[in-house]
């Protein structure tokens, strides 16, 4: 039998210091009082652990707020500008660097144009490493003040410090990302499935924020989802949970990027819309040409939507969200034109009593939320960590 984990005082400091810490973050500003009253820690304890995060300026004062019949009380907030975020998108048709600030106020970004059919790992990462240095100058920002760089890829990435990469559409299988970054970066990596990254962005920023059981699925070239349960996200056991673009929606239908066939992304993902369309696909111009087709009468439209609906009906069925979330760029197209449509879609093939449970949204954080999402991770880890773990340079 194992033993029970023994937990000294300083860990109890530091588990109090980070919950603090994400709860000003994500309630702030707010008093000393108001964040006894949230954590649920002792006067006391708030006084000490606010003016060590103080000192060090990780929070810093944001104004007052009249009390009932005492002396104002000083809010605080976390300081935006103690430390940066590098997010990275990395896609079919492009690599995207993006630096933020601790608010995710974006401060820079670049992007690299890739051809559909290439994407070297080699090549992949020399964008990824140009672009932390083009954002870096762009904004002004020394290295030092640098908390990490989260990268958002397609496919299954692999846990432990290796990370490795299975992305059938980019022909990557067990490509060393991370280690062909840190030949190049000594800035912390996290390195993370595209939706994964997306949905995180979603919950913490945008559509899902507050929603414990939702669903938030990615459609670009590449279609996936992620699972929240809970207020918990789903990996798996291997971390390749959310492949929902490859369920199977036709037995035998066309042929997928993974290998198989029927497969959901055959049917809804970029390429497939426009192959079955007629469109040209393997041009940098996918964006302009899918939007094109979306905005035509041809019957491709009608079907994507019931394949879409399909697909979207059977997450309902199976898993009861609260909430869908919509999202990626192809996600975008469809639900700005279209969302009335979808969920008529998803509705005629939903059973009732949860489609009537479950809100189907689409994402507002734009074409630029898996980038957010990546550096999502690098502040996860932020305001999970000690002090002591922290960078020592503040603004």
């Amino acid at each position: 039998m194992a033993r029970p984990e023994r937990r000294t005082m300083r860990d109890v400091r530091r588990n109090n210091q980070a919950m603090l810490l994400r709860t000003l973050y994500f309630a702030g500003p707010a008093s000393r009082l108001e964040l006894t009253g949230l954590t649920g820690l002792s006067a006391a304890t708030v006084s000490s652990m606010t003016g060590d995060l103080l000192g060090e300026n990780i929070i810093i004062g944001a104004g007052q707020v009249d009390s009932d019949g005492g002396r104002p009380r000083a809010l605080l907030r976390v300081n935006p500008l103690y430390g940066y975020a590098i997010g990275v998108d990395v896609s079919e048709t492009h690599v995207r660097v993006e630096l933020f600030d601790l608010a995710m106020h974006e401060r820079a970004k670049v992007e690299y144009v890739l051809r559909p059919a290439r994407h070297d790992p080699e090549l992949v990462a020399r964008h990824i490493l140009a672009g932390v240095d083009v954002v870096l100058s762009d904004a002004g920002v020394p290295p030092e003040q640098v908390l990490g760089v989260g990268v958002g890829v397609p496919g299954i990435v692999e846990r432990g410090d290796g990370g490795l990469i299975h992305a059938r559409s980019f022909g990557w299988d067990g490509v060393p990302l991370a280690a062909l970054l840190r030949a190049g970066t000594s800035l912390p990596l996290h390195v993370e499935n595209g939706a994964k990254a997306m949905a995180q962005a979603e919950l913490w920023f945008g559509s899902g924020r507050g929603t414990g059981n939702a669903v938030i699925v990615l459609i670009g070239a590449g279609v996936g989802a992620t699972v929240v349960a809970e207020g918990a996200t789903l990996h798996g056991v291997t971390r390749s949970a959310g492949e929902w673009g490859h369920t199977k929606i036709v037995v035998g239908g066309r042929p997928c990027r993974c290998g198989g066939r029927g497969c959901l992304e055959a049917y809804i993902g970029a390429e497939a819309i426009l192959e079955r369309a007629g469109a040209p696909t393997h041009t940098a111009g996918w964006q302009e040409e899918l939007a094109g087709v979306l905005a035509s009468d041809s019957p491709v439209v009608a079907e994507t939507l019931t394949y879409l609906g399909v697909g979207l009906a059977n997450l309902i069925n199976l898993l009861n969200p609260e909430q869908i979330v919509v999202g990626g760029w192809v996600g975008h197209l469809l639900g700005e034109r279209l969302l009335p449509a979808v969920r008529a879609a998803v509705a005629e093939n939903s059973l009732a009593q949860p489609y009537a449970a479950t809100s189907i949204v689409l994402g507002n954080l734009g074409p630029d939320a898996v980038a957010l999402g990546a550096a999502t991770l690098v502040l996860e880890e932020f305001l999970s960590a000690a002090p002591a773990a922290r960078m020592t340079a503040a603004v």
